[in-house]
This record gives C-alpha cells, sequence and structure tokens, in this order.
C-alpha cells in the first residue's frame, strides 16, 4: 500500500467530496504534487495533429476547470491535461452537494452544471502558464453559459478565444447536467453548430485541432448519423465518451441513486463498446480519444485496441491517487511489449483488423 492509499486518501474521503476536489485543485496550483517525467517510454509516445505527445494518458475535461493547475498536472506525468469546461460567463453551476463518492463501485456521480469563472479568467491562467511554457500539450474544452439564449455563440466564442492559445479545442455538447446541452447532439442542431465553430476557429487559427465530445447514451444510429456529420464537417477529432446517465444494476454505493453523471469502473464496457463502434463508423479516419473508467494500463490498452489514439482518466485519479498516470503508463508499456507492439501507434484499432 502506497502513501496516497495508506495516508493521503482516507483524509481527503474523510471530507466531503468538492472540498477534497478544490483542495487537490489547489495543491496542484501551488506546485504540491510528487513529479513524475512524462516520456520515460519511448514506445509510448504518439504523434497527433502534427502535435508530439510524450503519452497517450491525458487528464480529462472536469478536474481543473479554470486552468489553475496546468504545471502541477503535468508534473504527474501526464501525456496532455484538457481544462474546462469554461463558459463565456461565470456561473456558479448547480446547487451543492453535486459531487458524490460510489466506493463500492470505484466510481463517482457529479451533477456540477458547467461552474466556472468564465472565459476572461480563464484566458488569463492560460495565457500566463503558455508565457514560459509552449512545449506541453493543454486542450481547452469549451461549453455555454445555463441562462443562455444563443448556444451556438457561446461555443463560437469560445473556439475564437482559445483557438490561438490551445493545441486542440473541444466541443462539449455532452454534460448531462446543463439542461438541453444533450439536444446538440442531434443532427439538425449538430450542423449547425459544427459550421458555425469551425467557421470561428478557422478565422483565427485553422491549423487548431476541433474535436466534439460526444455521451455514452447514444443509440447506433444516432452515433452513426453523428460519426458521418462530423467527417462532413471536417472536424479533427472525437472524444468518446462523457459520463453517463445511465445506472447500471450492479451498483453497490448508498449515493448510486443521485442524479447526475456516473464515471468510473461501471463506465468502462459500454463507453469502450461505443468507442469500438465509433471506430468502425468512422473507418478509424478521424483520431479518437477513449475516456471512461480507466484505472490501468491493460484498461487504456484496451480502449486503444478499441480505435482510441488517445485515452483520457480523471476517476482513477481519486481512487489511485497522484502517481495514477504514471502508474497506467507503465503498465501499459508493458501491455504493448507481451503482444509484440513497439509503439501505440501500432495498436490502435487492432481488435477490429
Amino acid at each position: 500500500m502506497n502513501l496516497y492509499e495508506s495516508f493521503q486518501k482516507p483524509l481527503l474521503f474523510a471530507l466531503p467530496a468538492e472540498i477534497s476536489h478544490r483542495l487537490a485543485v489547489r495543491a496542484l496550483s501551488l506546485g504540491m504534487a510528487p513529479r513524475y517525467r512524462a516520456d520515460q517510454h519511448t514506445q509510448l509516445r504518439i504523434s497527433l495533429w502534427g502535435k508530439e505527445f510524450p503519452n497517450p494518458i491525458g487528464m480529462a475535461a472536469g478536474f481543473d476547470k479554470d486552468c489553475e493547475a496546468l504545471a502541477g498536472l503535468h508534473s504527474l506525468g501526464f501525456g496532455f491535461v484538457e481544462a474546462g469546461t469554461v463558459t463565456p460567463n461565470p456561473q456558479p453551476g448547480n446547487p451543492k452537494p453535486r459531487l458524490f463518492r460510489l466506493p463500492e463501485d470505484r466510481a463517482i456521480i457529479n451533477r456540477f452544471g458547467f461552474n466556472s469563472r468564465g472565459h476572461e479568467e480563464f484566458r488569463r491562467h492560460l495565457e500566463t502558464w503558455r508565457s514560459s511554457e509552449r512545449a506541453k500539450i493543454v486542450g481547452v474544452n469549451v461549453g455555454q453559459n445555463k441562462e443562455s439564449t444563443n448556444a451556438i455563440a457561446d461555443y463560437s466564442t469560445g473556439v475564437a478565444i482559445f483557438a490561438p492559445l490551445a493545441d486542440y479545442l473541444v466541443v462539449n455538447i455532452s454534460s448531462p447536467n446543463t439542461p438541453g446541452l444533450r439536444d446538440l447532439q442531434s443532427i439538425e442542431k449538430l450542423r449547425v453548430l459544427l459550421a458555425a465553430v469551425r467557421e470561428a476557429r478557422d478565422a483565427v487559427s485553422s491549423a487548431c485541432p476541433l474535436l466534439v465530445k460526444i455521451a455514452p447514451d447514444l443509440g447506433s444510429s444516432e452515433l452513426e448519423d453523428i460519426a458521418r456529420t462530423v467527417q462532413e464537417f471536417g472536424i479533427d477529432g472525437i472524444i468518446a465518451t462523457n459520463t453517463t446517465i445511465d445506472r447500471p444494476s450492479i451498483l453497490k454505493s448508498t449515493q448510486a441513486s443521485e442524479t447526475g453523471g456516473l464515471s468510473g469502473e461501471p463506465l468502462f464496457t459500454p463507453s469502450t463498446k461505443l468507442l469500438a463502434d465509433l471506430y468502425q463508423f468512422t473507418d478509424g479516419k478521424i483520431p479518437l480519444i477513449g475516456v471512461g473508467g480507466i484505472f490501468t494500463g491493460r484498461d487504456a490498452y484496451e480502449k486503444i485496441l478499441a480505435g482510441a489514439s488517445l485515452v483520457q482518466i480523471y476517476t482513477s485519479l481519486i481512487y489511485r491517487g497522484p502517481g495514477a498516470a504514471n502508474l497506467i503508463c507503465e503498465e501499459l508499456a508493458q501491455c504493448l511489449a507481451e503482444d509484440g507492439y513497439t509503439s501505440v501507434s501500432e495498436a490502435v484499432g487492432a481488435k477490429h483488423h
């Protein structure tokens, strides 16, 4: 049992979940974190969108919502970090409590509702970090304000502001905690949105990759329609998936009935199946980022075999601690070696070949 398991985790889990989250972000923003090299396994390096990722393990959006802890998160050995979701104007999000641990299920339920300090403060943080750090990869996840009357404008504004600063942008249309947001996944609305955000991106920085983040709760025909539409509009990648509103019957924790998006181990199988279907619907032509229930290098490997070029974690950082990314990298390198792969890119989508 490591230091986190024996000492830090019991202390953090004794506090309300959101207070622990806030303490973790604050500690990372102050540099109070262990340091792991992101590039210690050469076979984990992967090139995507003209960028060199030192490894394919990323920090998912939702942890560092206001771009406060980029340096601290990178020091944990992540190959890339995604900050946000950021909304144009500051908003408090949903009433507390809104974050719940499900320890028996190694899962989390959140209903944050895009709590954000807004574009202006987020941009200040990102510009300050960029002034001294150009090499490390950061994505920006953009969303809409809850009370917005023009969602398209919210997303387009976010894209225009952050395209010159980000290594990639994510249009988040899949959070279950903002009323009406997932409706943007319907094809008619998605076409309008993608046309607008691509135009906004192209006007300021056509080199910045533009991705869409989708829900795990899509039917096969809906997923196929989204895959076709994303390709039609020349979108550069898809993140699969966000949290789920489904509640599997296997859940044991007392807080399993809380409203919100479920993440963690119960999401692994459905999100990986959707990822595999998406890879086939896109014929492997669009880079995919696999998210949902990744706790081990074997989990990350399964996502890669299903079609992911990169993966992201969040819940496993809470349960495995600050060494999670480093441990997953070590385990993933071993999985690749056991199957005779010399690089991540060789294994992407291999289960379909």
